[in-house]
């Protein structure tokens, strides 16, 4: 979840309009035989999106009580069945966000029942969607016309600064874990957090190394730059970001540095490319940043909407587009290599992502716009899920390798980090 962590930090941070009457961002005409093509080719590969806050906004709605939510006929939000298929959806990573803010005591309670949350959401609609642990069960799930579906935890906050969680998470179906949100941990500095450590300390690099062990694949959205590049000289497995955008593009300090980027072809990892406006957009993040100081009571997704609502019908709202996305992906692609490019959408239940890309059905529309800038097919295919089916791949050999010589560590935090 990228907006309503800033709440301790920021007022508005999600409201992502222009106030500017009569401005409106308008995208391109995607013809309709390219359309086709983009529908085609998603209906043969997975396309696997590497973050949706879906747990977290059913826990606001119905306290986590996932049949009540009633994903199968389509809600007022983003998300749900008919439009996930709408959409060509072959695999999704289901984000278990717990607020950096929660307390130490809550914190790992919170964290499993979300997971729970998650859970149940696949348990509920069996024909629908199946756990995956593997890439090779993304690819039997999608074969079998169901959505594979994965756990992602954002911010290492519910570990509670034990090793042991990672196993423990890991054997609940988590498969990624961002190592911050936005507030900084003890042992890792987070790109909108308090800058303690430069980056990693050493029971922070102990963390990417028991993850690359226990198979657990390494995020570092979120993350300072700093953390980015130390967590690069770690680690032993391919990293992802699973929801950023181009830094260069737009000098959000959620986005991905070139210098970075630069690394990504040794490393072997992906930038699944968000659609949240304020990382795609200059004029939006550059009101986004001039209604920080707004004072508005924002605790709940609802809250946003409701902002969201009154300004645009105040003011008429401006919104990223589906071309801004595109442009961001083709300059990861420029830059670290289409090896090195993939889709991390972030939707969760507001109202304002891209024009053309405004729920989970627009998925195809975002395959089109590229066919019509020429992309290969081969190319789309990995985008849309065979470079993210790599990452995992060389993660679980990885950690097969790693644990036939090494055991679980036994260290914490008051041992490797105690001030000398």
């Amino acid at each position: 979840m990228s907006c309503i962590p800033y709440l301790q930090m920021v007022r508005l941070v999600c409201v992502l309009v222009l106030l500017i009457p009569g401005t409106v961002v308008s995208q391109d005409r995607i013809s309709d035989a390219a359309l086709e093509h983009a529908k085609e080719l998603l209906r043969s590969t997975p396309l696997i999106d590497g973050h949706n806050d879906l747990p977290w906004l059913i826990r606001e709605e119905t306290g986590g009580d996932v049949p009540a939510f009633r994903l199968e006929r389509e809600n007022d939000f983003d998300t749900d069945i008919p439009r996930l298929r709408k959409g060509l959806v072959g695999a999704q990573f289901w984000s278990v966000w717990i607020p950096g803010e929660t307390a130490a005591a809550d914190s790992r309670r919170i964290q499993l029942e979300q997971i729970h949350t998650a859970r149940r959401i696949i348990d509920t609609y069996p024909d629908t969607f199946e756990l995956a642990s593997t890439a090779d069960d993304i690819e039997l799930i999608f074969s079998k016309g169901k959505i594979a579906s994965l756990l992602g935890m954002e911010g290492g906050y519910g570990l509670n600064n034990s090793l042991d969680s990672i196993r423990e998470f890991y054997g609940l179906g988590v498969r990624y874990m961002t190592l911050t949100h936005n507030v900084t941990l003890d042992w890792a500095d987070a790109a909108l957090g308090e800058q303690r450590h430069g980056g990693l300390t050493a029971f922070g690099r102990e963390v990417v190394r028991e993850m690359n062990r226990t198979g657990m694949i390494v995020d570092i959205a979120h993350t300072s730059p700093a953390t980015m590049l130390q967590t690069l000289d770690v680690t032993r497995a391919p990293v992802i970001w699973s929801h950023a955008a181009a830094r260069t593009l737009v000098d959000h300090p959620r986005n991905v540095p070139d210098a970075v980027l630069s690394r990504l072809p040794e490393n072997g990892g992906v930038v699944m490319v968000t659609f949240i406006p304020s990382f795609l957009s200059k004029e939006v993040w550059e009101m986004e940043e001039r209604l920080w100081a707004t004072d508005a009571a924002l605790e709940t997704i609802r809250d946003y909407r409701e902002v969201w609502r009154a300004y645009d019908a105040e003011f008429g709202a401006a919104r990223a587009s589906i071309n801004d996305v595109a442009d961001h992906i083709e300059h990861i692609r420029d830059k670290a290599g289409i090896d090195h490019v993939g889709i991390g959408s972030d939707y969760w239940g507001m109202l304002d992502m891209p024009t053309g890309l405004e729920d989970v059905s627009g998925f195809p529309r975002l395959f089109a716009v590229l066919i019509q800038r020429g992309w290969s097919d081969e190319e789309l295919r990995k985008l849309a899920g065979a470079n993210v089916l790599r990452v995992m791949r060389k993660a679980e050999v990885a950690a097969h390798d790693l644990q036939q010589d090494s055991s679980p560590p036994d260290v914490t935090t008051s041992e490797l980090d105690a001030p000398d």
